[in-house]
């Protein structure tokens, strides 16, 4: 068969977003899909099973030495195919070399390394880490913001569908709020040119631009992080204009790490567990005492201090 082939493809996309599963799953699967088919000589997977699949998660390991979340990954892809698409049980897959897990101390950082850090990154960039910091933001959770989730009032951040596809709220720390402001009313004004020259959509979850038709151009939905540029990929609709990519994020605060001479593995995820080192015990202290308080002015109090 064609690895590129349209309708088993497409019936993979289909069923991935009825689950409302991400874009980034969804090319991740269909990738991994056309590796296992061609790995196997362009067989149909409907004429392959356990046995298969097995000799190709073991080359991944043994012979491309994959990582074992990447050979996790690999696996699940093909298992959703089986049973979620053709609907049949591939079988037990047995005598399979799992990938190493490498385990690794956290990184640690210093408030000053923190600030050194911060102060090496620019506009968008020192932004969002501003905010994985002090909100204890994930990076996709960040980038996945939409207007509608910043509450400047309440100096809160709604985070949908986070880890386990749940919703929480999380501090605004007070440092981000004037910088936010500012970088939204960027956004605005290209939201606005989008919409004169007759775009200004964006991409909506759990397709509600079916139910909503007219709410993919409003202003609310609009990213806070929004992509330089247009997606015109006829595969997930009208032109519209999705989230900048965690790629420009992550090389920025790598870069920035580097240039203030850290000597450490730093990550947007190692900003983003300070967060939890310093809001988590506060919150489990409000709790259990029972008190409604804003912590925003805490855990932001080191935000853009460089």
């Amino acid at each position: 068969m064609d690895a590129n082939n349209p309708k088993l493809l497409e019936r993979v996309r289909e069923a991935i977003r009825t689950r409302h599963y991400s874009r980034r799953t969804e090319e991740a699967y269909v990738y991994w899909l056309r590796r296992f088919i061609v790995f196997h000589g362009k067989k149909h997977p409907s004429d392959m099973g356990a046995a298969e699949i097995g000799a190709f998660l073991t080359w991944l390991a043994v012979r491309r030495s994959v990582s074992a979340s990447t050979q996790n990954q690999a696996l699940s892809a093909i298992l959703f195919l089986y049973r979620d698409v053709l609907r049949v049980d591939p079988g037990a897959i047995e005598h399979v070399p799992r990938a190493a897990t490498p385990v690794r101390v956290p990184v640690v950082l210093s408030v000053a390394e923190v600030r050194a850090v911060l102060g090496h990154l620019e506009g968008v960039c020192r932004l969002a880490a501003s905010l994985m910091y002090g909100a204890g933001l994930r990076l996709q959770e960040c980038l996945e913001l939409r207007v509608k989730d910043i509450d400047f009032e309440r100096s809160e951040i709604v985070v949908r569908r986070g880890k386990g596809q749940k919703d929480r709220r999380t501090v605004l720390p007070e440092r981000v709020r004037e910088p936010l402001v500012a970088h939204l009313d960027v956004v605005r004004r290209g939201h606005q040119r989008d919409l004169a020259a007759g775009f200004g959509r964006v991409v909506l979850p759990f397709a509600l631009d079916r139910k909503y038709p007219n709410a993919a151009s409003e202003w609310v939905w609009q990213f806070v992080f929004p992509a330089s540029r247009i997606c015109r990929d006829s595969r997930y609709g009208p032109p519209s204009r999705y989230h900048l990519h965690e790629s420009v994020i992550q090389r920025a605060v790598a870069s920035a790490a580097r240039r203030a001479g850290l000597a450490k593995r730093v990550s947007c995820h190692t900003l983003r567990h300070h967060a939890d080192c310093r809001i988590m015990p506060m919150r489990k202290w409000a709790s259990s005492i029972k008190l409604s308080f804003s912590l925003a002015d805490d855990v932001g109090a080191l935000v853009h201090a460089a």
